[in-house]
């Protein structure tokens, strides 16, 4: 149980954890640039002042000042940190300086370390003495220590940003799948109650069973509607002729009986050219993205009352649908993401409909949904390519 409780705390933070992994990478990037710069500045030094030397020892006449000089220098290298071992011809130790440990002359183990010092730098052959093995300065062991540190947290990191990204996508779908759930129950719950209303009247015998029976119809015809849509997710969508303004009449005479009337009227109107533009699509799946915006007007207006334009609009090659309403328009701070599942203004409210009407406006259909620029309210653009255009993509959800 703790430990579950671990994993959805660290699930939480995932972002903060890699954002605090790429900080510490990148303190620890500067730290080794700038170490490097010193070290070759110290390099540089170095060399210049043991050419400074030798220049002056070459140049000085006093006998003996040239070997007083090298003297000066080999002690000066010994005391540098770095290991070095010298062999003979026959490959036996002769001298040693700054060993990692203390041994004698032929001693198995210098033998190994000899053989370590040429694997990392390959030895150099001196006329007259024999070979020079050397190892690292301490500054470029600190320097490939940093170089194991930075690619360890660049490895962690690197698993760090997959494990959160994993987390996020997998809570993503998980916020997704739980609001396709409340919107099936949503779609579902409206013509269930109409039809259980009916029942009771045709229980009480207060309208004739011919009345009842068309709205029962209709109320079925809905359920087939809703039962449609969800079979289109993750299947191939329709590919058919989509009149737009029959389709913006037909989800007008829907809500329109369904607005409210009396404290707090809304008002619906379409204007449409007849019953096209015609774009080839799902038809089923473009009358849910329409509805969903439609219900968003509605919802946006709910207790203040107000209006709904719902426009149908042919421009050739594209066409356009717009629902305006002349609500409180949606807040600023939200306005970049209210399309993401699970943003939503309304109380209650699941954040699905405008991410599912993204979906099928424009993954499914390869057009556009966009927030269109107002002085008061909001509107909603959805345009769809006019005539063949491109083959409709499943909807997934």
């Amino acid at each position: 149980m703790a430990g579950r409780r671990l994993t959805r705390r660290l699930a939480r933070w995932g972002p903060e954890v890699v954002l605090g992994l790429v900080v510490v990478f990148a303190g620890v990037s500067l730290w080794q640039a700038w170490a490097v710069t010193n070290y070759l500045r110290e390099e540089a030094g170095n060399s210049s002042r043991i050419y400074g030397r030798i220049t002056a020892a070459l140049a000085d006449p006093n006998p003996g000042a040239d070997t007083e000089t090298l003297f000066a220098l080999v002690t000066e290298i010994r005391e540098s940190g770095m290991p070095l071992v010298v062999t003979g011809p026959d490959g036996r130790v002769s001298a040693a300086a700054n060993l990692p440990f203390a041994a004698a002359f032929g001693e198995p183990r210098l033998d190994t370390y000899v053989r370590e010092l040429d694997r990392l730098n390959p030895p150099i052959n001196v006329p007259g003495v024999g070979t020079l093995h050397y190892g690292l300065l301490p500054a470029a062991r600190r320097l490939n220590w940093l170089t194991w540190v930075q690619l360890g947290l660049l490895a962690t990191t690197l698993i760090a940003g997959a494990w959160a990204y994993r987390t996020a996508v997998n809570r993503h779908r998980d916020r997704l799948w739980v609001a396709m759930a409340r919107e099936s129950a949503h779609q579902l719950g409206t013509p269930l109650m109409s039809a259980g209303a009916w029942v009771d009247r045709l229980d009480h015998g207060a309208t004739s069973p011919g009345e009842i029976a068309r709205h029962l119809r209709s109320d079925l015809e809905r359920l087939q509607r809703v039962a449609q849509r969800f079979e289109r997710i993750g299947r191939p969508a329709h590919r058919d002729q989509v009149a737009l303004g029959a389709l913006a009449e037909r989800v007008a005479a829907y809500f329109t009986p369904r607005l409210p009337r009396h404290a707090h009227p809304v008002t619906l109107t379409v204007r449409a050219p007849a019953a096209g533009p015609v774009v080839a699509g799902d038809p089923v799946l473009v009358e849910w993205a329409l509805e969903a915006l439609v219900r968003n007007a509605v919802d946006a207006l709910s207790g203040r009352g107000g209006a709904i334009d719902l426009e149908v609009t042919d421009h050739g090659d594209r066409a356009t649908i717009t629902v305006a309403d002349d609500g409180p328009g949606i807040p600023p701070d939200i306005r970049a993401a209210v399309f993401e599942p699970g943003v939503t203004t309304k109380p209650g409210g699941w954040g699905i409909g405008l991410a599912l009407a993204r979906r099928i406006v424009e993954d499914v259909h390869g057009g556009g949904l966009t927030i269109v620029p107002t002085a008061t309210g909001t509107t909603f653009a959805v345009e769809l390519p006019v005539g063949a255009g491109k083959r409709p993509r499943p909807l997934r959800a």
